[in-house]
């Protein structure tokens, strides 16, 4: 840096108070060769840049005069300097030339309008507290380098001589660059960038930054690009079909997203992007929007999923586009699904474990489709299960089954109500009891199959009815200990508890285990008391006290003359029931008791389980076994129901599962409806366990 002496220092310091005068004209010619060096972006040394802040610093201090004279100045140096790059950039109208020369001039330029405005910082410092006031206090205390004065200027001159002049061209050839690409055509993909570029910083307006650019190039892109997919859409359409066409829909949606980041402001403040995404898809999607739903149906029909996907993409981008797709989802869950149920209702609605295999083979079916298709999505997961919500609650399946039964159609004038909820009780019954189902199965298994009737279950409306057989069954379970599992039964309570089955039902359920553990305690109690006695038959008997809150049935107790062991037992029993509790009284159910007798005839002799009413009929002949005793003598000796009897004797009479009958009828009778007052019935001496 140049040594100055003391008095040259003295001389050129506005902090010393001589009268000397600083003469404009003379500083402005030392200021005007770093300004034209700055402008034109040519090297200045330290020391030219240090003078020429002092030098403005100096002038503005001296004389408020001189402020507008130095920002006159140099907006005519900056004025001329735009209209001589003016002539480089309009000195080629080739497509490209303009372009590239544009481009060049104006990144240039732009730097240069973050440079130039510091060394007139002092100048833009005084201007702005020679303003008025009220508007003075409405600007920050310190102005920010975009809110700068001399880089306004710069920008408008710039805006003023060159841009307003060829911002069309400007506009048109990157346009056309555009087109070029879109057509897979080589091109220099930069001379686009820059062009936005310049669109995007050469407003000055401090309200709207990106004025411009949104008014001259966003505007433009987005209407070139409507343009190209008009034209281009239809004929593709026209030549490959809807399917293909989805394909090339979502491909070029893809596309110009990935283009538009290239080539749109994607800054704060900007919505380029997404204004883009709406206009391609207005034009490949919305425009085609009824033509690519017709065929929604179809693919779902014929399980199309990939295309079901790509058609999920698109019209997730159109308003009310996906209505459409969940009603023709619905329609077709709803009538495979019945079409399925009633192919195979002469089966399933007489098999429970059928029955319910079916209806999760079509939720699985169908949930494997909302997931391949629709991945799994809500508003299709919801439509999945409303359809699915009908079908296993629709009546028509068991309406055809009442028809075949009948042998004839038959109009009925009640709505016959589904038997799912029966059927979902059944075969949890048929699980949870010793059956042939739950032996053949390990617990892992039973309990899958569970969870999964409970997955049914959420779907059935008439959950009450499916409450009402669960209980039947789980009595008869819990008194005549057929279950298979007892933690499995408790565990089922705790299940429907958490799908949601009412808490007053899930809670007297609860409360019936609570019975059959008291009841074993009692019944310890009872055998400990009558250990000593070696007439009593408390060590061959369980009671089971169960409290009528939680076991109430609907059903009235039926009277029968019972065995006279167990008729001289009853009083011992309520004797030891009313010392334990006081006050309560017990009711005598005996429809739901059962017991093993010694079954003796010329075969041999047999250990059967059978019902207390089975009993009852049965010792009629423990006195003689050989005897025919009348339809008219049983009811005397029963004293059982005239209906009850009938069944009862069907039961040891025709059951399915024994080829050779413990009771004979004579004469024979193919239904307990034929029995007469006269019809007599015999032990079968032959009967045998086969």
């Amino acid at each position: 840096m140049a040594n100055f002496d003391s008095s040259k220092m003295a001389a050129s310091s506005p902090m010393l108070k001589e009268k000397q005068e600083i003469h404009f004209d003379e500083e402005w010619v030392g200021m005007k060769p770093t300004v034209l060096k700055l402008l034109r972006q040519e090297n200045v040394s330290r020391a030219e840049w240090q003078d020429l802040f002092w030098k403005v610093y100096n002038v503005c201090m001296w004389d408020e005069k001189c402020l507008p004279k130095v920002l006159s100045a140099l907006q005519q140096e900056i004025k001329f300097f735009v209209q001589q790059v003016k002539e480089k950039v309009l000195h080629d109208q080739d497509e490209n030339a303009l372009l590239r020369a544009y481009i060049r001039e104006w990144s240039k330029y732009f730097t240069q309008s973050t440079f130039l405005p510091m060394p007139f910082s002092s100048l833009e410092k005084l201007l702005a507290t020679s303003k008025d006031s009220t508007n003075s206090q409405q600007k920050k205390a310190s102005k920010t380098e975009e809110e700068s004065e001399v880089r306004k200027n710069m920008l408008d001159f710039w805006n003023q001589y060159i841009f307003d002049i060829i911002k069309q061209p400007l506009k048109d050839r990157a346009m056309a660059l555009l087109h070029k690409e879109r057509n897979s055509e080589t091109f220099d993909n930069q001379l686009i960038s820059g062009v936005r570029e310049s669109f995007v910083n050469l407003c000055s307006n401090q309200e709207d930054r990106l004025q411009i650019y949104r008014e001259c190039f966003e505007a433009a892109y987005l209407d070139t690009t409507a343009s190209f997919y008009k034209a281009q859409a239809h004929e593709y359409l026209a030549e490959n079909g809807v399917q293909n066409y989805m394909k090339y829909a979502d491909d070029k949606l893809k596309e110009e997203e990935e283009r538009a980041l290239r080539y749109l402001d994607t800054g704060k403040g900007s919505n380029s992007l997404q204004l883009l995404v709406q206009t391609c898809v207005d034009v490949l999607v919305k425009s085609f929007k009824e033509e690519i739903l017709r065929e929604c149906a179809p693919m779902i029909k014929n399980n199309e999923t990939s295309k079901l996907n790509l058609m999920l993409r698109l019209m997730d981008r159109v308003h009310d586009g996906i209505n459409p797709m969940l009603e023709d989802l619905e329609q077709h869950i709803r009538e495979a699904g019945l079409a399925d149920m009633v192919s195979a209702a002469d089966i399933i609605t007489t098999d429970s474990e059928k029955y319910v295999e079916r209806l999760l083979l079509l939720f699985h079916r169908f949930s494997t489709l909302v997931k391949e298709a629709f991945n799994d999505d809500p508003r299709f997961l919801t439509a999945r299960d409303k359809a699915y919500e009908h079908v296993v609650n629709d009546t028509k399946v068991f309406r055809l089954d009442l028809a075949n039964n009948k042998s004839k159609i038959m109009v009925s004038k009640t709505q016959p109500e589904s038997k799912c909820p029966e059927l979902l009780a059944n075969y949890c019954d048929m699980l949870l009891r010793r059956t042939p189902l739950s032996k053949k199965l390990t617990s892992e298994e039973i309990e899958t199959k569970l969870r999964n009737v409970l997955l049914v279950l959420k779907y059935v409306q008439n959950k009450d009815v499916f409450m009402r057989y669960h209980k039947v069954h789980l009595t008869r379970r819990l008194i005549l200990d057929t279950s298979a599992d007892s933690e499995k039964e408790e565990n089922m309570v705790e299940w429907l508890r958490e799908v949601g089955m009412p808490a007053d039902y899930v809670n007297k359920l609860a409360r019936m285990f609570q019975d059959i553990k008291v009841s074993e305690d009692l019944n310890s109690s009872f055998r400990e008391i009558h250990r000593n006695n070696q007439s009593s038959i408390s060590d061959n008997v369980n009671i089971k006290i169960l409290n009528a809150g939680a076991w109430s049935r609907s059903i009235e107790r039926v009277p029968v003359s019972l065995p006279l062991e167990l008729e001289d037992f009853i009083p011992e029993v309520e004797e030891f029931y009313k010392n334990k509790h006081s006050g309560r009284k017990l009711q005598w159910h005996h429809l739901m008791s059962n017991g093993i007798i010694s079954f003796k005839n010329d075969i041999g002799v047999f250990d059967l389980e059978i019902t207390t009413f089975q009993m009852a009929v049965l010792f009629a002949w423990n006195q003689r076994p050989r005897d025919k005793i009348t339809f008219e003598n049983l009811k005397l000796a029963t004293q059982l129901p005239e209906n009850e009897l009938r069944k009862t004797l069907w039961s040891l009479i025709a059951f399915a599962k024994l080829k050779r009958q413990v009771i004979l009828c004579s004469p024979e009778c193919k239904s307990p409806k034929e029995f007469t007052d006269s019809t007599q019935f015999s032990i079968n001496q032959q009967f045998a366990m086969m």
